[in-house]
């Protein structure tokens, strides 16, 4: 599934996202200039929730 995630600007942003997801269990490709997660491994809610615990606002979920 692929997370819209607009307040992701930087580097850092995508290691916070790409942690927070490997700590939850699953596996994250984070494109910035798109501002988009796509998760694997997680069903959405969990992914969604490791993204907002990371500190960033979750928008909208596509599979």
């Amino acid at each position: 599934m692929t997370f819209t995630v607009p307040d992701m600007t930087c580097g850092h942003c995508k290691a916070a996202v790409e942690t927070a997801i490997a700590d939850a269990g699953g596996r994250a490709t984070v494109d910035l200039a798109q501002k988009t997660v796509t998760v694997e491994g997680l069903d959405p809610d969990r992914a969604a929730q490791a993204i907002r615990d990371a500190g960033y606002e979750v928008l909208q979920a596509t599979s």
